[in-house]
């Protein structure tokens, strides 16, 4: 099987590396140049000009890798710097000369629509909310919003004679002794607090001029502007909001009883948040891994055993070094998938901490990964660049579905029914959050100024309407204030984490339907994840045999089989 992409000829030579932008803009200006007499030309210059989108997509997609692997890297934040603030305003503005001229072309029309029609509307649709005020605010935006990163990967807390990431503290959550789980989710959370002014100011910047691009295009608030610069065609804001309600009608009363169900197995009066990641069994925190070459290889044989290539794909990025996995002082925090479109070959970033959630979230980014894999025989960018709704899809579902085949992390029958009760555990609980950090984000741009106490406030309306009645917060509130400080999403991807939530659901759709027929299910998502993105999101899920909606009541017979799933496993 033939894996990496080989460099083919075209406008670029074979040996093309990112340098200047003295050295770049020629290639800009030759396909803005460029004559089109015939249909044949205009797709000729289409191809040129992606091959140009992908070079340039790797080559800074690995700028970004190396930035966030170490943040003391002062050649590498130098190079990135120079590709925010040199680089991208310049491309942006040739972008969207070379996206008028596309859709200007006599020729534009007789583009075989089921090849160009999701292309097409993405190029109208960034037309029409281009304006060039906004290139110099992307770019403030861009490089304020990283301070947040470097803030982040940079702290640390002492525990045991010991300073560790907060990554590694978090994991600690886990262990049984109760007196010092609550003596690090207090370490934690202080430790957050002490750079909450900086976080409040950073944000404030950040509203500000997020606002300031919304009005300069057309909107009347930063909301609008970014459903539509985030291509969010297939649904609207009412259907984010019916997410919220759902979630809060129909998910919330079963995290209610799970909460329950884990106050009695502890033998506790009251349930505090520094209990709610220890098993409710109250053993010692499930290892699945000794060592990260270890997680790699048992990752490995669990994708093998869904499905042959999935192994063999993760295998070849581990060959090639595309995986970076784990906590270190001074690496940026989470975890990503960085498809590399040229290549064809993703990279993976994540933090691990030997913990049990360590192999959720290799699991989950091998998802991605995956995807990526599916859709790299596409020669346009955009069909490979797929929506978040659909990424994640991938990316959630192979969470769920390698769980069936975590034998080769608990070869004990008892260790692997609680890895399984802790997954399904996870999945329900992550959708109130999910709903939580979008409806807030609702509420701050839709009213960009707010005062301070205002949005503590409305946090604090919106944290209340998801939290669990089950677990007491008293005298936490001091933390609780600042809760949403802990989401990255927020400082530098603003709106884009819904789309966890509306995956995870159909997700569980999948999942259900693989319960009962494995092979149909692995089939049917080969197929939709390979459609990247030539469809409409409603179509690529319901290719995968789902449905992509968010009423109560589908989201109450989904939540209700994970229930009926939980209770076989608390039995």
């Amino acid at each position: 099987m033939t894996i990496t992409q080989p460099k083919k000829a075209g406008l670029l030579p074979r040996d093309f590396q990112l340098t200047t932008w003295e050295a770049l803009e020629p290639y800009f200006e030759e396909l803005l140049q460029r004559s089109i007499s015939s249909n044949a030309e205009l797709e000729q210059w289409i191809l040129d000009k992606n091959q140009l989108d992908m070079a340039l997509g790797e080559a800074m997609s690995w700028r970004y890798i190396r930035i966030t692997l170490d943040s003391s890297d002062q050649e590498s934040a130098e190079i990135y710097n120079y590709t925010v603030e040199a680089l991208a305003p310049n491309i942006t503005s040739y972008e969207n000369k070379l996206e008028r001229k596309l859709t200007a072309s006599p020729f534009v029309e007789s583009l075989a629509p089921e090849r160009y029609a999701i292309y097409l509307r993405g190029v109208r649709n960034a037309v029409d909310i281009f304006c060039a005020d906004n290139i110099p605010l992307a770019t403030e935006i861009q490089m304020k919003s990283k301070e947040y990163v470097k803030i982040f990967s940079e702290m640390t807390v002492g525990f045991n004679g010991r300073q560790m990431t907060l990554q590694k503290a978090t994991a600690l959550l886990e262990e049984p002794d109760r007196g010092a789980r609550e003596q690090i989710y207090h370490q934690i959370h202080q430790r957050i607090l002490q750079d909450k002014d900086h976080f409040e100011d950073l944000f404030d910047i950040l509203l500000q001029k997020r606002h300031q691009m919304a009005v300069n295009a057309g909107f009347d608030n930063f909301r609008d502007f970014k459903f539509r610069a985030l291509g969010r065609f297939d649904y609207t804001v009412n259907d984010c909001l019916d997410f919220h309600n759902s979630i809060a009608e129909e998910i919330m009363p079963i995290v209610d009883d799970m909460n329950h169900y884990r106050r009695q197995m502890l033998g506790l009066d009251k349930l505090r948040p520094w209990d709610l990641f220890v098993d409710p069994t109250g053993d010692s925190p499930l290892r699945p891994f000794q060592s990260i070459p270890d997680l790699i290889n048992k990752v490995i044989r669990s994708l093998s055993e869904l499905h042959p290539s999935f192994g063999v794909y993760l295998a070849k990025m581990q060959e090639m070094g595309h995986l970076d996995l784990d906590s270190r002082p001074g690496k940026r925090p989470g975890g990503y998938n960085m498809p590399l479109m040229a290549t064809g070959v993703p990279f993976i970033f994540m933090n691990a901490t030997n913990s049990f959630s360590d192999l959720r979230t290799l699991a989950h980014e091998s998802g991605h990964a995956v995807h990526s894999f599916l859709t790299r025989h596409y020669p346009l960018k955009s069909a490979k660049r797929v929506p978040s709704e659909v990424a994640e899809l991938a990316a959630m579902t192979m969470e769920l579905l390698t769980m069936e085949h975590w034998d080769v992390f608990f070869p004990d029958p008892e260790d692997l029914r609680r890895a399984k009760f802790a997954q399904l555990e996870f999945v329900l609980k992550v959708l109130p959050w999910i709903a939580t950090i979008d409806k807030f984000q609702h509420w701050v741009y839709q009213h960009p100024d707010h005062t301070r106490e205002q949005r503590k406030a409305a946090w604090m309306d919106t944290l209340h309407e998801f939290s669990s009645n089950e677990v007491e917060r008293r005298d936490l509130e001091h933390y609780s204030e600042y809760l949403w400080h802990k989401q990255l999403h927020i400082f530098e991807v603003p709106f884009y984490y819904i789309e966890y939530g509306m995956a995870q659901l159909g997700a569980i759709a999948i999942w259900q339907q693989y319960r009962e027929d494995p092979d149909t299910t692995i089939s049917n998502f080969i197929n939709a994840m390979k459609l990247g993105y030539t469809r409409p999101i409603g179509e690529i899920y319901e290719a995968a045999g789902i449905r992509f909606d968010f009423s109560r009541e589908n989201v109450r017979s989904l939540g209700e089989f994970v229930r009926r799933e939980l209770e076989q496993l608390m039995a």
